[in-house]
């Protein structure tokens, strides 16, 4: 869906009342990991980029230490107290905004009542993060106006508001998630991507100079329904293959503090096959994201394409989280001349690939993976052509 601001700040007016005069508007953008699945759990390095997809919010104060929620593309209307907030715990839709309130306040954050109408483009399901969109945007809305109203003038503490986006999917909505999609929601700087260490949290961002290339997303629009318990079944095979390695290296707090010489020297002591294979993907993968930061500090582009295609083997036969269509979408990415890398991304059993596509070829990469993908699943793809954005932030029109 498209964002006309207007037309957002009419539909606010239609919802809560009152005039146009005094709303605000804020942004917390989807992301796209280029390189780096499935480690962020075990203290790896990612690469991810904030994308143009966002969550979009229109804010007003209220006066009524309340919560109102609502979407432009649900029926739902949400009102919950603040001193009451783990009453949305169970909600449908809601609980994200509320969970992020809730651990605000448990942060010492003194919040006030808020209106707010939210829009959303980064697509539901797509491993895109529409979830961090929504907890980042619900995060910088609600401390800049609590700041405002209580006289308080430091800067918002962007890192802080992604271990709270993250503490709220773990704490109050019961998802198991690392800290990426947060960090890069909340973190995100235009045309560079991040690299991140998830154990340290240290970062550092690396320019995405797309010189006649662009990222194209594919969305297989198949849903994973297999996701969450594939999910949590990699994170307890992976702290099984930490906790046998531990043995020999008993230094090593994470699998991605293991070096691709050290699991070469103790892989054997892991008997299980399965869970081999498991370590070997994230032990290498956290290599390829320093090759693939290598890569983009020297702008070699086709490098990095060539370790998304390495990486996304490795998901596929090592990590076994693709399935049927990201491999048939990944693969008739590759067919088309002039693409230099594509991988799934996200958490996989369904969701997006992400594709690094000539600039000239996007409309046929469009139209012939499109057409192959839905003669081979019988499912019709979307495809976006996303920039890479800045992170959540507060949009001041001039």
């Amino acid at each position: 869906m498209n964002k006309n601001y207007d037309d957002l700040k009419k539909k606010f007016c239609q919802i809560y009342g009152g005039s146009e005069e005094n709303l605000r508007i804020f942004s917390g953008p989807g992301r796209v990991n280029l390189i780096g699945e499935h480690i962020d759990y075990c203290g790896g390095l990612v690469l991810p980029a904030a994308l143009s997809l966002d969550s979009t919010v229109i804010a007003r104060v209220n006066d009524d230490n309340t919560l109102r929620l609502a979407a432009t593309d649900l029926s739902d209307r949400v009102e919950v107290k603040l001193d009451n907030l783990e009453a949305a715990r169970g909600l449908k839709w809601g609980n994200y905004q509320a969970g992020v309130a809730y651990m605000l306040q448990q942060a010492g954050y003194e919040l006030v009542g808020v209106d707010m109408l939210f829009h959303d483009t980064v697509p539901l399901g797509s491993g895109l993060s529409s979830s961090a969109a929504i907890e980042l945007a619900a995060a910088v809305t609600l401390v800049t106006l609590a700041n405002e109203a209580h006289g308080i003038t430091k800067p918002i503490d962007m890192v802080e508001m992604a271990v709270l986006g993250q503490k709220t999917e773990n704490e109050f909505c019961g998802v198991s998630c690392g800290i990426m999609d947060q960090f890069a929601s909340a973190m995100g700087k235009k045309d560079h991507a991040i690299l991140l260490n998830c154990g340290t949290l240290q970062y550092e961002y690396l320019p995405l100079k797309l010189d006649g290339y662009k990222i194209v997303l594919g969305n297989t629009k198949k849903k994973r329904s297999l996701g969450e318990s594939k999910y949590n079944e990699r994170v307890q095979e992976c702290a099984e293959g930490l906790r046998i390695l531990k043995q020999y290296l008993p230094d090593k707090n994470n699998l991605c503090d293991i070096t691709i010489s050290e699991f070469e020297k103790y892989k054997s002591k892991i008997e299980n096959e399965v869970i081999r294979k498991r370590v070997t993907h994230v032990i290498s993968e956290n290599d390829r994201v320093l090759k693939a930061a290598e890569a983009l500090k020297k702008n070699d582009l086709v490098k990095l394409g060539r370790l998304l295609i390495e990486a996304n083997a490795s998901i596929r036969d090592l990590y076994e989280v693709t399935g049927k269509e990201l491999d048939t979408m990944t693969s008739e990415a590759m067919k088309v001349d002039g693409v230099i890398g594509a991988r799934m991304t996200g958490a996989g059993f369904g969701g997006c690939t992400v594709n690094i596509v000539p600039e000239d070829k996007v409309d046929l990469f469009i139209e012939q993976v499109g057409k192959n993908y839905k003669e081979k699943t019988g499912i019709i793809p979307e495809f976006y052509i996303s920039e890479i954005s800045d992170g959540a932030r507060e949009i001041k029109i001039k």
